[in-house]
């Protein structure tokens, strides 16, 4: 029984401290979807605690990049789309949205994406945390 219960607090004591160490990292936003970017930067431009990329980071978690004190993993890979899935074949990203997510990135990046077509389709395009770093005038982190 005693060896039962230290095996809950021990699961237990993981479990709460799973959020903290994810703190100022991408790993729990590395898949996208609707993970409110939005006020994920505005927390930490606020804050300006560092906040790494790290692992795989696609869709919405690259706007991540837009916080002031980012830095990239050398090791990282960033998935880049176009906004949004779309509901219908054929569906153009709605243009607001592709304007919103275009300003998360440095002008180079933004570019890059823009002349390479990365952003016309909903296909997936990776770029390194290396390239990010050096071809586009990234932070690496410490």
């Amino acid at each position: 029984m005693r060896r039962r219960s230290w095996s809950w607090a021990a699961a237990l004591l993981l479990l709460t401290a799973l959020p903290a160490w994810a703190e100022g990292s991408s790993l729990p936003y590395g898949g996208g979807g609707p993970i409110r970017a939005n006020e994920i930067i505005a927390r930490y431009n606020q804050s300006g605690e560092l906040f790494r990329i790290e692992g795989s980071c696609q869709s919405s978690c690259t706007m991540l990049l837009a916080i002031r004190n980012v830095c990239v993993e050398p090791s990282a890979r960033l998935r880049f789309h176009a906004a949004l899935f779309p509901n219908e074949i054929g569906q153009k990203p709605p243009p607001q949205r592709q304007a919103r997510m275009l300003a998360s990135y440095k002008p180079k990046l933004r570019d890059y994406l823009v002349r390479n077509g990365y952003v016309d389709t909903f296909e997936f395009h990776d770029i390194s945390g290396a390239d990010i770093i050096g071809k586009f005038g990234y932070r690496r982190c410490p």
